[in-house]
């Protein structure tokens, strides 16, 4: 069987993290996953996705990772279910994230209305770690649209002339 998720989205709040009585930490948070179409509406629409990391991932996430930040997880789906006050069954489903990877700086994150927050630096600059995102200010754009620096510049840009026989299937 396999059961594997990676996702890539903005947190929507700040995780929450807490502790286990044998002192495991376990951080609850929930991603803004954009979805790949737009609605009749020609609006983006995206799925809220409840998440939960445990160990010392938890609480490098609820350090370094705040309300706005882009990340990217991967994990499994679990569901499980109890019972309420009521006496209903509720039944939860949940990504169980194994890792998790920050996908911008602080400084893009704060120049695009994310997450304020007032240290100095990179993320974790203090412990030797250079930040891959180096001083970008701004995110390139790979779109098709771009005719900054394009490599396809001044060329048109028809689909391609493909015959049958060059296909390998």
């Amino acid at each position: 069987m396999i059961n594997n998720v990676v996702l890539v989205g903005r947190m929507i709040a700040d995780a929450e993290l807490r502790y286990t009585p044998s002192n495991v930490a376990k951080a609850s948070f929930t991603l803004a996953v954009n979805r790949l179409f737009k609605n009749q509406n020609g609006e983006r629409e995206a799925d809220f996705i409840r998440c939960v990391i445990w160990k010392q991932s938890a609480e490098n996430l609820a350090n370094w990772a705040k309300k706005g930040a882009l990340i990217g997880i991967t994990g499994s789906i679990q569901t499980r279910n109890y019972e309420n006050q009521q006496g209903q069954r509720v039944y939860v489903t949940e990504v169980m994230a194994s890792g998790f990877q920050l996908l911008e700086s602080r400084n893009q994150q704060n120049n695009q209305g994310g997450y304020q927050n007032q240290e100095q630096g990179n993320y974790g600059q203090s412990q030797g770690y250079q930040s891959p995102f180096g001083n970008q200010q701004q995110t390139p754009d790979f779109s098709r649209n771009s005719q900054q620096g394009s490599f396809f510049q001044g060329q048109t840009t028809n689909p391609m002339d493909i015959s049958d026989d060059d296909l390998p299937f």
